[in-house]
């Protein structure tokens, strides 16, 4: 073996070495987003809009939950809330639950801003992804838009895909609202449902997402789209859990 052999040949095993503990620094890093306690975590709770989508009922037991946790919790009913960038990056964590309403477009801008910098924002159904239809920069941040309910509420089933997220859940069916979403493909999709033909024959086995995560700059969007009764989350334990888990992985950590 001559010395350049001989030195590639003890320089593999190092390389080998280096690229396992890239990879489990990797694991660790997913399973520290999803572990991470929110004790003592600033988190905003932002609700109003369409009342059929009982915002209130949303936010009274998300916030209930997040009591449970320890964690520091501010609500809010007022868009106001947006008015200051500088106050909005205090917090770890926004969850919003706001259907059809407007923002201005300062508020949007300083929402958009204070997740591309780092504060996490979590929510579901229409709360998240058909809250402001006018502002396309606040839909480029979320990483969809809801266009349509087939048949408005109806059976279908939620399909668990592999994700730290989704560890140990179950795919279940579930009667609400199954959402037809715009959505961006950059987005990690963890969670889906098939559609079938019975109100449109050209949307026959389409594969929808229910459930996303994604990076927006330093900040993390989770997002899931069952919820057009706030009360579906007790009901369904594995979209609750899926749901909670969403806001810890979104939290700034």
């Amino acid at each position: 073996m001559n010395k350049f052999h001989e030195f590639d040949y003890y320089l593999k095993p190092m390389k080998i070495k280096k690229v396992l503990l890239v990879f489990l620094i990797l694991i660790l890093s997913n399973n520290l987003n999803f572990s991470q306690s929110l004790e003592n975590k600033n988190i905003l709770v932002v609700w109003g809009g369409w009342k059929g989508h009982q915002p209130k009922v949303f936010a009274d037991n998300v916030i209930k939950w997040l009591i449970s946790q320890n964690a520091k919790i501010t609500e809010s009913n007022n868009f106001e809330v947006y008015d200051n960038y500088d106050s909005l990056t205090k917090f770890d964590l926004i969850i919003q639950s706001v259907t059809l309403s407007d923002i201005s477009n300062n508020q949007a801008d300083n929402l958009v801003k204070a997740i591309n910098n780092g504060v996490g924002i979590a929510g579901a159904h229409g709360g998240l992804a058909d809250s402001y239809r006018t502002k396309t920069n606040y839909q480029f941040m979320i990483g969809g838009q809801f266009v349509a309910h087939p048949g408005g509420k109806v059976n279908f089933e939620v399909n668990m895909l592999n994700d730290p997220l989704t560890e140990g859940l179950n795919n279940f069916k579930i009667f609400t609202e199954q959402y037809y979403m715009h959505f961006d493909p950059n987005i990690e999709i963890i969670a889906d449902t098939t559609f079938d033909n019975k109100f449109y024959s050209w949307i026959d086995g389409v594969v929808m997402p229910v459930a996303w995560k994604k990076k927006y700059g330093k900040g993390k969007v989770f997002y899931i789209s069952i919820g057009h009764d706030p009360n579906e989350f007790i009901r369904y334990p594995d979209g609750w859990k899926l749901l909670t888990r969403g806001f810890v992985w979104a939290c700034r950590n």
